[in-house]
């Protein structure tokens, strides 16, 4: 059987995912021999295969040495066609396709803004016209990969969600008072969902200034994987280490939360003032 990695109209991910099964296929490696090489489990690599997960850089490098495709680095093109998504940016797109859709739960920091998860479309859509030399046409496509994330929360089994917001971010003024007073009324419908927690954090919680970050609880015994945003290159990571840094850290932030109905109120009080 030829390993020459065929050419096809396919997406890049899929694409990825069926050479990896032919290739091993051909090759007599099992899923668990690729992942132990892979540094993952058998479950990441059938669902690499299936174009369910998007794979990491170093992973697509393991790959081209593996089936001897290096010198065209073959799997490792596909990978950057596959993160050159214009809807975020390359680093997040891993958490966008495969983590935050298949976890139970999400623990949310943001000392700045009102997380991305919950923005509603004025908001977002004022956030991302701001960006350096963007296009029109890269906001559209930003703005819709955006609102898109939101589907999670309206499964028939949506995760857990655990906000919480620095009290700034309540009185930041993104686009018009009317977007705010809009951006507040859906911050607080959300949080009238039983799987919807929003808590406001005193403004002296130092803390959490080091940047917003996410923790995801993913099913099947899988760990725990953060993203840690930065001004250049965010962070994803299931790194045992690291994901126990940001829980620490979150923990820290999460007792000078407010409880949740003084943090409502705190919500409406300040809806009120934005018009």
């Amino acid at each position: 059987m030829s390993t020459e990695p065929r050419s096809d109209t396919a997406s890049p991910q899929a694409r990825f995912g069926a050479e990896l099964r032919r290739l091993r296929e051909a090759a007599g490696l099992s899923q668990a021999a690729v992942a132990a090489r892979l540094g993952c489990t058998q479950t990441q690599v059938s669902r690499l295969e299936q174009a369910l997960r998007t794979p990491q850089p170093e992973q697509a490098e393991i790959l081209d040495q593996l089936f001897g495709l290096s010198d065209r680095s073959y799997f490792a093109g596909l990978y950057k066609r596959i993160v050159s998504h214009p809807g975020g940016p390359q680093w997040f797109m891993g958490w966008l396709d495969d983590i935050e859709p298949r976890a139970t739960v999400l623990r949310s920091w943001d000392p700045l803004l009102i997380p991305g998860l919950l923005q509603t479309e004025a908001y977002a859509r004022h956030l991302l016209t701001k960006e350096p030399r963007v296009t029109p046409e890269e906001v559209e496509e930003r703005l819709r990969a955006r609102l898109q994330r939101r589907s999670i929360l309206d499964k028939s089994d949506p995760p857990l969600l655990l906000v919480l917001i620095d009290q700034g971010v309540l009185h930041r003024r993104i686009g018009t008072a009317e977007v705010m007073q809009e951006q507040l009324r859906y911050l607080l419908e959300l949080a009238q969902r039983p799987n919807v927690t929003v808590q406001v954090v005193d403004p002296e919680c130092v803390t959490g200034l080091l940047g917003a970050f996410m923790i995801a609880e993913l099913p099947n015994g899988e760990p725990h994987t953060i993203h840690a945003d930065s001004s250049a290159e965010g962070l994803v990571s299931a790194s045992p280490e690291l994901v126990s840094a940001v829980w620490t850290r979150y923990e820290s932030i999460r007792a000078w939360a407010y409880p949740e109905h003084i943090s409502h109120n705190m919500i409406k009080e300040v809806m009120a003032q934005w018009n």
